[in-house]
C-alpha cells in the first residue's frame, strides 16, 4: 500500500477526528460486510449521514440545526456559547496538535450589524483567547473607532480558531474543517454587513480564491450578509501606504451602515 504524504495525512486525521465526533470509532473497507450490531456505520454507508446522532457534551438551542431560520435576538447569545461548548477542545484538524494553547472562538455583540473576520490568531491571542489583540488588533479598534463604532458595537472572528505556526497561513485542510464553526457564528448573528480581513478571509468566505484587489471596492455576498473585502490589519502595519485604501473599502461598509464618517479617522 503507498505510503500518504503529508497532506493526506493531515486530511485523513482530520476526516478520522469528525467521525468520532459524530460518535463513529469503528471503519470497515468499502464492500466489507458491516455488522448489525454498527447502526450508526450502515446509517453513513447508506449516504444517511445527517440522520446520526450528533455526539456533544449539551444540547443546542434547536435553531441551530434549522437552516435559513434567524435566531430570535434574545437567544443568540445562548447559541454562540452552544457553538462554543461544541467545538470543545478541538481536536479536528492539525492545528490542535501544532502549539495552540487557546482556542479563541470570536467576541463581541452577538446582534452586531457589523461583523470582521480575520485569519486567524496570532501569540497574543493564543495567549489571552481574544482576537486581535494584539498590535493588529489595536489598529482595528482604531477603524472601528473612526467608523464611528466601538469594539463591543461589532463582531470579531476568524477563519481558524487555533494559531497556526509561526503565523502561517492556515493550510486548506484546517480552514475547511474550522469555517464550519465560523460559518455558524455568521448564521446566529446575520451581520448586515462582512468584512473579510484580507484574502485567507475571502477565499473562504466566498468560496473561491481571486486577487484582493479584484474584490476590492465593491459588495459581495456571503451567508446572507454583504461582504466587503479590505486588507489585514497585520498587513496594514507593514504597508502604512496602504490604509487609505482601506479606509476607502470601510467607507463602502458605512454607507451601507447609514454611519457617518468623521472628518479626521485617527489612526488609520
Amino acid at each position: 500500500m503507498p505510503r500518504l504524504d503529508p497532506e493526506q495525512q493531515a486530511a485523513l486525521a482530520a476526516r478520522v477526528n469528525y467521525y468520532r465526533d459524530l460518535g463513529v470509532f469503528d471503519f470497515y473497507r468499502r464492500g466489507d460486510a458491516i455488522p448489525e450490531s454498527a447502526p450508526v456505520l450502515a446509517a453513513v454507508e447508506a449516504g444517511a449521514e445527517e440522520s446520526m446522532p450528533k455526539k456533544s457534551s449539551i444540547a443546542p438551542p434547536q435553531e441551530l440545526f434549522v437552516a435559513g431560520t434567524p435566531i430570535a435576538p434574545e437567544k443568540r447569545e445562548g447559541a454562540l456559547k452552544a457553538i462554543r461548548e461544541d467545538i470543545g477542545d478541538c481536536t479536528r484538524c492539525p492545528l490542535a496538535f501544532a502549539g495552540r494553547h487557546t482556542i479563541v472562538f470570536g467576541e463581541g455583540d452577538p446582534n452586531a450589524r457589523l461583523m470582521f473576520v480575520g485569519e486567524g490568531p496570532g501569540a497574543d491571542e493564543d495567549a489571552q483567547g481574544r482576537p486581535f489583540v494584539g498590535r493588529a488588533g489595536q489598529l482595528l479598534n482604531n477603524m472601528i473607532t473612526a467608523m464611528g463604532l466601538q469594539r463591543e458595537q461589532v463582531y470579531i472572528a476568524n477563519i481558524v480558531k487555533c494559531r497556526p505556526p509561526q503565523n502561517r497561513t492556515p493550510e486548506p485542510v484546517e480552514a475547511n474543517t474550522c469555517s464550519q464553526f465560523l460559518f455558524r457564528q455568521i448564521d446566529v448573528v446575520r451581520p448586515e454587513i462582512l468584512v473579510a480581513l484580507g484574502s485567507t478571509a475571502a477565499t473562504y468566505l466566498l468560496g473561491g480564491k481571486a486577487s484582493l484587489s479584484s474584490l476590492r471596492g465593491r459588495l459581495h455576498e456571503a451567508r446572507g450578509s454583504k461582504l466587503i473585502v479590505t486588507y489585514h490589519p497585520a498587513y496594514l502595519l507593514r504597508d502604512p501606504r496602504q490604509k487609505k485604501e482601506a479606509w476607502a473599502d470601510l467607507q463602502i461598509a458605512m454607507a451601507e451602515l447609514g454611519l457617518k464618517a468623521p472628518k479626521r479617522p485617527a489612526g488609520v
